[in-house]
């Protein structure tokens, strides 16, 4: 009898341990301004780098409002958005963007910027992608290799991307030379680094972290289809935005001043911006 009721108490322990999880909500890993009105956004890269400090303190300086970053791939970014979790995300999905839209879950869609896809690998090249035409073709290079390459494989706007440039190259990548970290771009760029591999980064990740990355260099790079455009939007609710504030965030992003504290960041310390407007981003949306 004794054990049962043990077994009874820590059950409903449990049970109530996940509920209190479920009703904190999604993790925030930071907050920029202090203001009464707090609103929160997913995003990935451009919280790692700094990018989403900047817009948060100068929007929210004027609004009198906080901004709670949750980290999170676009592809996690969307579901967190579609199950009511963040009023608001920052990626780079493309047609998953499009669905969420269409299926009315997701609304103020607005290109925000852009970077591109550089493929990185050790210096001495040894599956010989230098010489590639194509991403798909630098892709083929490395199976053929079977040289490591470190996928994130967390269904991320990065994953899907690369998921995208495999089936461009007519390759299901699968061995002990395809190596999944289930890790973010930084995280995974490091164990490239590290361990000798190749990986597909974004451009504005490259530009601050090189210096770190003393193994790796850039191998490949120029296609269009490695361009990576980023665009804001809001969960919906009803047919209507769910956060007033959120929807004044994205206004102020496309704004000349918004737009300026994009094309302008990373200058002062890497000495090259790490992204690109909109106006240019425009020119890769299909």
């Amino acid at each position: 009898m004794f054990r049962i009721r043990t077994r009874i108490l820590c059950l409903a322990a449990f049970c109530i341990l996940c509920a209190t999880t479920a009703l904190a909500g999604p993790k925030v890993e930071a907050g920029y301004g202090n203001g009464p009105k707090t609103f929160t956004l997913a995003t990935g890269s451009p919280g790692e780098l700094g990018l989403l400090e900047q817009l948060g303190q100068a929007y929210c300086a004027k609004a009198g409002c906080r901004l709670d970053w949750v980290k999170a791939g676009s592809g996690q970014s969307l579901d967190m958005l579609k199950n009511g979790e963040v009023d608001m995300i920052m990626v780079h999905a493309p047609a998953a963007e499009k669905k969420a839209v269409a299926e009315g879950w997701a609304g103020c869609p607005t290109l925000i910027g852009s970077n591109e896809f550089f493929i990185v690998g050790p210096a001495n090249d040894p599956a010989g992608i230098a010489k590639a035409k194509s991403a798909a073709d630098a892709y083929k290079a490395i199976a053929d290799a079977k040289a490591k390459f470190y996928s994130r494989g967390d269904n991320s706007g990065t994953h899907k991307k690369e998921l995208d440039t495999w089936k461009d190259a007519g390759i299901t990548p699968a061995g002990d030379w395809y190596i999944v970290t289930k890790d973010f771009m930084t995280a995974t760029l490091k164990r490239a680094n590290d361990e000798g591999g190749y990986f597909m980064t974004d451009s504005s990740t490259w530009a601050a972290e090189q210096k770190n990355m003393p193994k790796l260099k850039i191998l490949f790079s120029g296609d269009k289809k490695l361009v990576n455009t980023y665009h804001a939007l809001c969960g919906q609710k009803d047919g209507k935005p769910a956060s007033e504030t959120a929807v004044g965030f994205i206004t102020f992003v496309a704004s000349p001043e918004g737009q300026n504290i994009i094309r302008s960041f990373g200058k002062d310390k890497h000495g090259e911006a790490l992204y690109n407007d909109a106006a240019y981003a425009q020119k890769y949306v299909d």
